[in-house]
């Protein structure tokens, strides 16, 4: 017997009734009294599910949905066939991002990808090193910078690094190998993971980057 279920409240009513009022044996009493029993236990589980969905750490299901949307309208969608646990992590990263910053472009990515992106400011000297420094040097750190490119950067951003389907080729790839994807077969949804398009990729910098600044990309896998 748990708390708010069918036995405890059973229990509980049983305890409110007059003594001597029934004898040892009532089964009629316990069919009435397990028929109320088990609807306090419906209506007590109802309320323990909506008070869950009050919180974004312990909201499930749809309500989570309906979360994002609040927050993101359709900029966070949930992927397809992800669990609770990875939707919520997701929800919560997105809530603390910082925007319109080299940091939070990166982290953005990271967020969605896994992967650490290159960000190179033209106009930064920590990116493209400085004279009189030892960052400046052939095949050192750094690139050619220029002040005439203001509010402008260059990300490498990569694709994930765990999408697709594990273990699984593709028509004409190499098989039969140790270590090595397995011929084509017939998969369904439920087993890609990492789905992350590049339409997500530039849509997350689009969100994450300043106003008015341009962030030319390139996609890597």
């Amino acid at each position: 017997m748990a708390i708010g279920d069918q036995a405890d409240f059973v229990a509980r009513i049983e305890a409110l009734l007059p003594n001597g009022w029934f004898g040892d044996e009532t089964p009629i009493l316990d069919a009435v009294l397990n028929g109320i029993g088990w609807a306090l236990a419906f209506v007590y589980s109802l309320y323990q599910y909506a008070a869950l969905q009050t919180r974004i750490a312990t909201a499930t299901d749809g309500f989570l949905d309906l979360i994002s949307y609040d927050f993101f309208g359709l900029n966070l969608p949930r992927n397809p066939q992800e669990s609770d646990a990875a939707f919520r992590l997701r929800i919560q990263g997105q809530l603390f991002l910082q925007r319109v910053t080299r940091y939070g472009l990166i982290e953005a990515l990271v967020l969605l990808t896994g992967r650490t992106p290159i960000v190179f400011e033209p106009a930064r000297p920590e990116d493209t090193g400085a004279y009189n420094t030892n960052t400046l040097g052939y095949g050192l750190a750094g690139g050619y910078g220029s002040l005439v490119l203001p509010c402008q950067s260059f990300v490498i951003a990569y694709r994930p690094s765990n999408s697709g389907i594990p273990n699984i080729g593709g028509y004409g790839s190499p098989e039969g190998a140790y270590n090595t994807p397995s011929q084509a077969e017939w998969t369904s949804l439920s087993q890609v993971v990492g789905a992350v398009t590049d339409a997500d990729i530039y849509a997350t910098i689009d969100r994450a980057k300043a106003a008015g600044s341009t962030v030319w990309t390139q996609l890597s896998s």
